[in-house]
């Protein structure tokens, strides 16, 4: 029979109909599934960080809680300085003749610095010595005559006065003479050369500059509150910004006072061995010990992580399946640059993961290394 254009139109809607009822169909038994797929044996809907799960085990190095001593430190940074320096001044007038030293040289005490020309000195010495003779044998004749009173008393004192005051203008003379001479008043290093051989100086005018670099010094304020019992002698932990170097101090000073604009106290710290090219101006962080604590429980200070506000360590704990880590809330005390003290949440003994923890979460399955630089970080 031929198709009329009726039945041709019926049956193209029928074919779209059973298409949209396939489709449909399709759309709700997927919704259906999807909760099946979700569903795993042993899965923990809604669980968030520090649950661990299956998995490769974690390369973990670990070691052990122990007792030991630790401290809490004040940090400051000062400015090494010499413990002696002076300005050398002129004492007299006149013309340098002669630099026997320059910058940087090793002097000690009583060696020749620098000459001031002293011929007009060397004739007044002679002067006031004649001057002084003169009055010597006036003295010696006037001490022969009173004995066969040939002379008053009063003479006799009047000579003896003379005499003296001679003899005094002489030494004085004499001193004056010895101040062409400049001498190093304490052993040290010449820091500074002020003038030059032919320049005309005067008393007061600054020659050198004479340091003693033997000991350092370095001066620290720290807060009176945590500083009431320091004592001298304490030692001190010096790192300098040049270099990195470490040196080793003691204190010397504490003062009495405490300064009521700061609320600090001053500390002078000294540092008796440094190598020669340590310097004064040399700028150093300096590490005082506030408290001691011996018997402390030690972990290592990487063990210790802060998680979610809480600090934690990751215990190796064995289990059925092998080794587990257990997250472990903890409570440190003090710290330092190695370890960091526990004061409560584990045992002397225990072992805790030191490298490679930052990776783990609690349950997490572990392999632990015997050669520990070979742990994950």
């Amino acid at each position: 029979m031929p198709t009329t254009p009726r039945r041709r139109a019926a049956a193209t809607l029928l074919s779209a109909l059973l298409l949209l009822s396939a489709l449909a169909l399709s759309g709700c038994g997927g919704d259906e599934a999807a909760p099946a797929a979700q569903a795993q044996p042993g899965g923990r809907p809604g669980g968030g960080p520090g649950q661990g799960g299956g998995g490769r085990p974690v390369p973990v190095a670990v070691a052990a809680a122990a007792t030991g001593t630790i401290a809490a430190y004040y940090d400051a940074t000062a400015t090494l300085e010499a413990e002696k320096q002076a300005e050398v001044l002129a004492r007299v007038d006149g013309v340098v003749q002669e630099l026997a030293v320059e910058e940087g040289d090793h002097v000690r005490t009583g060696d020749l610095l620098l000459r001031i020309a002293n011929d007009e000195y060397r004739y007044r010495v002679e002067q006031a010595a004649a001057a002084s003779a003169n009055q010597r044998a006036r003295f010696e004749r006037f001490e022969a005559m009173v004995a066969e009173a040939l002379v008053s008393d009063e003479e006799f004192q009047t000579a003896k006065s003379e005499l003296a005051s001679a003899e005094a203008e002489e030494g004085l003379a004499r001193l004056t003479l010895s101040y062409t001479r400049v001498e190093a008043p304490f052993a040290g290093r010449v820091t500074s050369r002020l003038v030059d051989v032919g320049q005309n100086v005067s008393g007061g005018t600054p020659l050198f500059v004479l340091a003693d670099f033997d000991p350092l010094l370095a001066r620290v304020h720290v807060p009176g509150r945590e500083f009431r019992d320091l004592q001298r002698d304490e030692p001190v932990r010096l790192t300098l910004d040049s270099t990195g170097e470490r040196l080793e101090g003691r204190i010397k000073l504490v003062s009495p006072v405490i300064d009521p604009a700061s609320g600090t106290i001053k500390l002078t710290i000294e540092i008796p061995d440094h190598p020669d090219d340590v310097r004064p101006g040399d700028f150093a962080q300096v590490r005082i010990v506030t408290e001691r604590r011996d018997g402390a429980l030690l972990v290592p200070r990487g063990a210790v992580l802060t998680d979610k506000g809480e600090q934690v360590v990751f215990v190796p704990v064995p289990g059925e399946g092998g080794v587990t880590a257990e997250r472990r809330v903890v409570e440190t005390g003090f710290t330092d640059e190695d370890h960091a003290q526990i004061l409560s949440g584990l045992s002397d003994g225990e072992q805790v993961v030191v490298k490679g923890q930052r990776s783990l979460k609690h349950g997490s399955p572990l392999k632990i290394l015997e050669d520990a630089a070979g742990a994950a970080e």
